[in-house]
């Protein structure tokens, strides 16, 4: 697996890492089967393993899968809803929430501690100063690196512009940007990753299949099905799969060999939840880089659609019951 820095921190993080959200009850995983995935990633070379407390139980299977574990990782996890209720500017609040990340995943330390969501306007009420990004969690934040609790810093959010407003702050060490780097969705190319950049941050890409979209094709529902698909979108994916058949490439190592094709993309998350999953995407980051000529065919596929139609689900529900309105069943 290779390496590379995260930025700032000088950290030689492994081009894949481990998104915890998949080996939480949330997957549906059962802790044998997580454990397994989570052993497997290591072996692999996968040294990279992030989570938060809003991953259902994710922490406390993390803590308990790496449990005597010898070799080298760096783990991430962050701050936001929780204990509840979720008092984002009280500092106990935040000691509290860190405290039981720490007892969850029975460490000492922490690598990097994100703030979850700082860039969602009513998800989390972060900012006495919103001007400037500043409040609490920044004093504990600094409190928690000086006394060695946490090493470093970061963000973790999925907006495309807010994001690069906090990022040029200056404030953190790495950013976490998810749902907008990938394929099909591209706005983080626009503010978020140049900010980054600019100031030295590691970059970590989430969800670079899509939370699904992108992790399997849909050809009828493409092609005759997805009534909420708009026409742009749907003929953004026949396209796409039409590239796909002269490849003969699976979507999903597409899909990760994109965003690795980026060098300025630190590390990917993979949602694998089994350790047939891990292998697969490890066998997909090996083949290395996409050429070329397919990064620029991929450009004008994703140019097709260069923002989100106004009433697309965040989620594209392939195989599920839409009612529209932001409602999934």
């Amino acid at each position: 697996m290779n390496t590379r820095t995260l930025g700032k921190t000088g950290l030689a993080v492994s081009e894949l890492g481990l998104g915890g959200l998949f080996v939480s009850s949330h997957g549906g995983a059962e802790f044998e089967q997580s454990r397994r995935a989570i052993r497997r990633a290591l072996e692999l070379g996968i040294n990279y393993i992030d989570t938060a407390p809003t991953y259902a139980d994710s922490e406390e299977v993390l803590g308990n899968a790496l449990e005597g574990v010898a070799a080298p990782f760096i783990l991430s996890t962050k701050l936001g809803g929780r204990p509840q209720p979720f008092l984002p500017q009280d500092r106990a609040c935040l000691m509290q929430s860190v405290q039981e990340s720490l007892r969850l995943l029975k460490r000492d330390s922490i690598d990097i501690l994100m703030v979850h969501e700082p860039d969602r306007p009513g998800q989390y009420d972060w900012w006495t100063d919103a001007e400037s990004y500043y409040g609490p969690v920044i004093e504990v934040l600094d409190e928690l690196k000086q006394n060695g609790v946490i090493r470093f810093t970061g963000i973790g959010g999925t907006t495309a512009y807010e994001m690069a407003n906090i990022i040029r702050s200056g404030r953190f060490d790495v950013v976490l940007t998810a749902f907008n780097y990938s394929l099909l969705w591209r706005e983080a190319e626009r503010e978020v990753l140049p900010a980054a950049q600019a100031q030295n941050m590691g970059i970590i890409i989430g969800s670079p299949l899509q939370q699904g979209a992108l992790a399997r094709r849909y050809d009828e529902d493409v092609r005759h099905g997805a009534r909420w698909l708009s026409p742009p979108r749907r003929a953004q994916f026949v396209a796409l799969y039409e590239l796909l058949d002269e490849l003969q490439m699976p979507l999903p190592e597409l899909g990760l060999r994109f965003v690795l094709s980026n060098p300025a993309v630190c590390t990917v998350l993979m949602g694998a939840r089994s350790e047939e999953e891990v292998e697969s995407n490890v066998r997909a980051a090996g083949k290395g880089p996409l050429s070329p000529d397919v990064l620029s065919r991929l450009d004008e596929i994703a140019a097709m659609v260069p923002f989100r139609p106004f009433d697309e689900p965040a989620g594209l529900p392939f195989t599920r019951n839409y009612r529209g309105a932001g409602m999934m069943r």
